[in-house]
């Protein structure tokens, strides 16, 4: 099995999220699940059922995220040297040679990824035709809503 790439601030929220659930929902569950068998027959009972049935994706969940955080690469590019290469977790300032539109992206993981902030999956149209590249070079994206062209400005590792 690969490893899956993760930003230190990605790790950091699977393991919040990861003790939220096993320190304060999956408690909550196993009361509610407790207190719905109290009323009696199971069979009838609507609260026992949604009970259980949080229960099982707070389960699920977990151990998904188990599983990501025990297959995953956490890789800090605050700690490399700048070369001007643009690699996983660096930021990446873009202009769009047909708008002179300028865009901002950070290259994450795909649990990370939210375009609204400017993080991008490093699995996206964008960010796979920016691996590799450096500063000055001008790269073709193909994405669903067609094709433009990006001219890379900044790359930066914070």
């Amino acid at each position: 099995m690969t490893n899956t790439p993760l930003t230190v601030r990605g790790a950091e929220k699977l393991r919040e999220e990861l003790r939220h659930l096993k320190s304060e929902v999956r408690p909550r569950v196993i009361a509610a699940i407790a207190e719905a068998r109290a009323h009696g027959d199971l069979k009838e009972n609507a609260e026992y059922a949604a009970a259980r049935e949080q229960q099982s994706f707070t389960e699920g969940r977990i151990g998904e995220i188990e599983g990501k955080l025990g297959n995953s690469q956490v890789i800090d590019v605050t700690t490399m040297e700048n070369t001007g290469k643009v690699i996983f977790g660096a930021t990446v300032t873009v202009a769009d040679t047909s708008s002179e539109e300028e865009l901002r992206y950070q290259l994450v993981g795909e649990d990370e990824a939210d375009s609204k902030a400017g993080l991008i999956s490093y699995n996206s149209p964008i960010a796979r035709a920016l691996i590799g590249k450096e500063e000055g070079d001008v790269v073709e994206v193909r994405a669903p809503g067609g094709s433009r062209e990006l001219e890379i400005v900044k790359v930066e590792y914070i």
